[in-house]
């Protein structure tokens, strides 16, 4: 099915590609691969994400493998599905007076034939596509089929291979990596504005872009088009309006590609009523969402709760909702997605009901944390919190708008999420909406007392302690006249804290007896496990080490053996670690270091990892592991970034951070004791904390040209499946071990090649070669 001409391409033929390819590695290789062993595969995915080019890409690579070549019909402009089979048989070439039914013509054709048919945009004619894939690849032995749509064909045999969006650079990185977006983003502006380039001046505009744009090829390609009269920078700056400012296109493209909006409306005119409703009601989630969540938020009126499930599976058939996370039991839309949808809502009226549901949802999962943060089951609790934080920015956005006033909604959500922001991390943000939900309670009322306190926690925990006695001596008092017991007693507990931090010592010893005889008499379990804490490190500031580790033994024994709360007895084992550490005692200092660190990774918690990660570099300055020393201080530096001051602002731990520093720069080289704390600083988080609790020893990288042989038989196994795009959980089925044991192997590969990511592991598996 060779082009017959130069300057007209048959029906049937694939098209040139007029443009450069960028990216697709993955998806390229397991589709080649699925097409190789399946006889019908189709290609899933979003509008706008680049199925119909990797589809084809893949089918140019295969050409050779189909002794009759390829042929592709194009289907977006047909309408009437009765014409199916006419359509395809124009594009195999055949007579279109034949006496026989088209299909049964095309049939006949294909028997006898080895052939990789191709049926691009299916999602209009799913029923009538399906009937013919079925067909073709009952009656003929030679065929392939591969289809593009928005969602399967459904039918047996079928095989699907999902195009997700271009990965995209996340915000903040410090290399500056943009990823296939960014490189997308480079190519196509080029196109338009000739010259374009990605500069150091320009990166942060277009990374901006790609993430705003969910890294969807056809929306960056349309926002590249507008470069020719708005210049980048504010290009970024008015994305915010990019329905109404995405309106151009290449006017040879075909209609539902002329814009972004296009795209989108193109999806929802195919759904059911049910389906676009639910559509319009899941856009109030701002981030991923499970299937309780979406039955108690969207459920009533014509889309009764009990029709949510088989409604939500009609919406990922169709691409319109994405599966999120490892197992699958969450669900996205697409930021993009997820705005049209908005639009949708406002018009149906439903907006403020929707959203109301929304706060309460949150609203209620923010007291149940908040009642049961320091119970056994606390982590499980919390990284439920953690899935959700996008959703819990947009509940406290959506209290703050509501008309008819949802400002007490917006404050109590805010002030039960204090253990959530101090585990988490997220310590400007807390402070953040608690600045914003303050100016709406000017005056003297239990809210602003619960709010100023969480506020002054968090302030504590930053080092900003000026601002933190400021808050938690307004709340006391506030709190008190209000008869809010509770709070004021738990202020008493954080000011002891803050004055401890700011080395007033004596003032913390007095709010810490005060903290300790209210929280007694209402019997706070929770708050009197936070005082063991703050007064454990009380004790180890004013060096009484000795009552500083009975103190931490007192808090552990109140939380009972083998528990499963983390967040306090991390912090004991921290403290008394840091005790023994002064008192000479190393090995047992670092295993409470090490002890404390795993809990502080699994509960996501960065101030306290942290911490940990500075202890445990001073042990190693200690024993003069000065590469291992350089390296722990390294992995800190970018937490204490994100985090707030390092070791709260104390001039007496600071000035063990300072010995380790001059140590370690005194032992190594600029140049070496620079690439290890930037290398550091570039790993992931659990990364980090594998390889700080490995060895309490000495510690080293592996030098760049021993990188390429240090991996064992097994790992190069494994090194290979990731390559292909498998999840650890699909190469543990594939090799039969455990998901345990597969995390731990790519941990160790990462380590040894220096790398970062699954796509630093791939590119070394290709540059490899097969042996």
């Amino acid at each position: 099915m060779a082009a017959s001409g130069l300057t007209q391409r048959r029906p049937g033929d694939l098209p040139a590609e007029v443009s450069g390819f960028v990216g697709r590695r993955v998806e390229l290789a397991r589709l080649a691969r699925q097409l190789r062993s399946a006889r019908l595969v189709t290609v899933t995915g979003p509008g706008g994400v680049g199925k119909t080019r990797v589809a084809l890409r893949t089918a140019a690579r295969l050409a050779g493998e189909f002794g009759d070549g390829v042929c592709l019909a194009e289907l977006a402009g047909l309408r009437d599905p009765e014409l199916l089979p006419h359509t395809v048989a124009t594009c195999l070439g055949l007579p279109g007076q034949d006496a026989r039914s088209q299909l049964g013509a095309v049939l006949d054709y294909l028997r006898e034939r080895r052939v990789l048919l191709i049926l691009d945009t299916c999602e209009h004619l799913v029923d009538a596509c399906a009937s013919l894939a079925a067909a073709v690849v009952r009656e003929t032995a030679g065929v392939t089929v591969l289809a593009t749509s928005r969602q399967p064909l459904d039918i047996p045999g079928e095989h699907t291979c999902r195009i997700p969006p271009m990965p995209v650079p996340e915000a903040g990185s410090r290399d500056g990596a943009g990823g296939d977006s960014v490189e997308l983003f480079a190519q196509r502006a080029a196109a338009v504005v000739p010259g374009f380039a990605i500069t150091e001046a320009n990166r942060e505009d277009v990374a901006r872009l790609c993430r705003r744009l969910d890294g969807i090829p056809l929306a960056i390609e349309l926002a590249t088009v507008r470069l020719r009269a708005v210049p980048l920078e504010q290009l970024a700056s008015r994305l915010e309006d990019r329905f109404r400012l995405l309106t151009g296109s290449h006017r040879a493209a075909l209609p539902h590609h002329q814009t972004l909006r296009t795209a989108t409306e193109w999806s929802y005119d195919l759904c059911s009523p049910a389906e676009q409703l639910l559509w319009a009601r899941l856009s109030v989630f701002a981030g991923s969402f499970d299937i309780p969540a979406a039955e108690q938020v969207c459920g009533g009126g014509p889309l009764a709760r009990a029709d949510i499930l088989e409604t939500l599976i009609g919406l990922v058939d169709k691409s319109v909702v994405l599966r999120a996370g490892d197992n699958g039991a969450r669900y996205r839309l697409l930021d993009t997605i997820r705005e049209f949808g908005a639009e949708r809502l406002a018009e149906t009226g439903e907006e403020d009901r929707l959203r109301s549901r929304h706060i309460a949802l949150y609203r209620a999962m923010a007291d149940e944390f908040a009642s049961h943060s320091k119970e056994d089951d606390q982590l499980r609790r919390f990284q439920e919190l953690r899935r959700e934080h996008a959703n819990i920015r947009a509940a406290i956005e959506y209290a703050l708008a509501q008309p008819g006033g949802q400002d007490r909604e917006a404050a109590r959500l805010a002030a039960d999420l204090r253990a959530y922001w101090e585990i988490s991390g997220a310590l400007r943000e807390g402070r953040h909406w608690l600045a914003r939900i303050l100016e709406r309670f000017p005056g003297p009322s239990a809210e602003r007392a619960w709010l100023l306190m969480t506020r002054g926690v968090l302030a504590t925990l930053q080092g900003e302690l000026d601002d933190a006695v400021a808050d938690l001596q307004e709340s006391i008092p506030m709190a008190e006249a209000q008869g809010e017991v509770l709070a004021c007693a738990l202020g008493h507990a954080y000011l002891n804290l803050a004055f401890t931090f700011a080395g007033r010592y004596q003032e913390a010893a007095q709010a810490g007896a005060v903290a300790a005889e209210r929280l007694a008499l209402i019997d706070d379990f929770s708050g009197l496990a936070s005082l063991d804490i703050h007064m454990g490190y009380l004790y180890l500031l004013t060096g009484q080490l000795d009552r500083a580790i009975d103190r931490c033994a007192q808090g552990l024994r109140r939380l009972g053996a083998g528990g499963g709360e983390q967040w306090v007895r991390s912090y004991l084992l921290l403290i008394t670690g840091l005790a023994l550490f002064l008192q000479g005692k190393p090995e047992d200092s670092g295993l409470a270091a090490r002890q404390s660190l795993e809990m502080k990774c699994q509960l996501g918690d960065i101030v306290g990892t942290a911490y940990c990660l500075e202890m445990l570099a001073w042990l190693a300055a200690g024993e003069h592991g000065y590469e291992r020393t350089t390296w722990l201080l390294g992995a800190a530096d970018g937490l204490w970034d994100r985090a707030g001051k390092r070791l709260g602002g104390n001039a007496i731990l600071e000035e063990f951070h300072q010995q380790a520093v001059t140590a370690a720069r005194g032992a190594l080289n600029a140049e070496r004791y620079a690439a290890l704390r930037q290398d550091a600083g570039r790993r992931p988080l659990q990364q980090v904390v594998t390889l700080a609790t490995s060895d309490a020893g000495q510690f080293s990288l592996p030098a760049p040209q021993d990188r390429a042989g240090c991996l064992t038989s097994r790992e190069r196994e494994i090194a290979a499946r990731v390559s292909e795009g498998l999840s650890n959980r699909e190469i543990a089925q594939r090799l039969v071990i455990s998901k345990r044991t597969v995390d731990a192997h790519v941990e160790h590969i990462l380590a040894k090649l220096g790398a970062s990511s699954r796509v630093q592991i791939a590119n070394w598996v290709q540059a490899a070669g097969p042996d």
